[in-house]
């Protein structure tokens, strides 16, 4: 049984891509975070030593403090934490309990590095329809939850990705974008590591639906139909992207947990 200022691995497992999710602060050494450089999804990597440099910033929100083993590096700054007011709690058995339940990781090697604010900055061609909503959701939500996203006009998604080291998205000749029958959003959950049956279900979903072909599930046609309404009903890309988020929170829920449940 954790303590109350605990959580356990199932607990945030099921929390996990949600849109209450709280933040997941990962102190692992240096050390121990070379020896596996993996991270639980949408977790972002802190010094411990340096907590008084960027604790501040989660001051008043819910948030999970992940070490190697759960133990005193993850107590002790959750400790200092709540002394400011934030909801801190550490993940019961640490890293090292998630990693041997078999839960998802993110591959480090493959996210790109932060801004000077400590997001990630990505880039694409503007008046998104579906994987470019997808992706997106799919950052925000596994990958880091801070991200920027900026859309411009197809012929300068290069430039501004250069000018602005800015990581180019769902454009030719990215290195996010699509391989053969899969689209970017199949290429981004691979790459990254995220490949869960929730994941791949929603992928196959995002893939009908992006390339046309309505018959590879059920779902594609609905997803298509509710992607070209938010295009209609929006003309500025980041409100659509801000109200387009729920449609896939939705859909992955019923990936997740409702796909065999039926309605009478």
């Amino acid at each position: 049984m954790p303590s109350t200022t605990e959580i356990t691995v199932s607990q945030l497992s099921r929390l996990i891509g949600l849109p209450h999710s709280p933040a997941i602060i990962d102190v692992r050494t240096a050390e121990e975070f070379a020896s596996d450089p993996r991270l639980i999804p949408g977790s972002r990597r802190r010094t411990p030593e340096a907590y008084a440099q960027w604790g501040g910033e989660y001051s008043g929100q819910s948030l999970v403090l992940v070490c190697k083993k759960g133990l005193h590096l993850s107590q002790g700054v959750g400790a200092l934490m709540r002394q400011q007011g934030t909801n801190a709690q550490t993940l019961e058995g640490g890293y090292d309990a998630w990693r041997d339940g078999g839960h998802l990781l993110v591959c480090a090697a493959r996210l790109p590095q932060p801004d000077a604010a400590g997001r990630t900055v990505w880039v694409t061609r503007a008046r998104p329809k579906i994987v470019r909503i997808a992706c997106p959701w799919l950052i925000r939500r596994f990958i880091d939850p801070k991200a920027l996203f900026l859309f411009v006009a197809p012929s300068e998604v290069a430039a501004v990705a250069t000018r602005f080291k800015a990581v180019p998205f769902d454009i030719a000749d990215a290195f996010w974008s699509d391989r053969g029958e899969k689209c970017t959003f199949d290429v981004m959950v691979e790459e990254v590591g995220l490949e869960s049956d929730a994941l791949a279900q929603l992928a196959l979903i995002v893939r009908g639906a992006d390339t046309g072909q309505l018959n590879l599930t059920g779902q594609s046609g609905g997803l298509l139909a509710a992607s070209l309404g938010f295009s209609r009903m929006y003309r500025d890309d980041l409100a659509q992207l801000e109200a387009a988020m729920s449609l896939y929170d939705a859909f992955y829920r019923w990936c997740r947990d409702a796909a065999t449940e039926t309605h009478a």
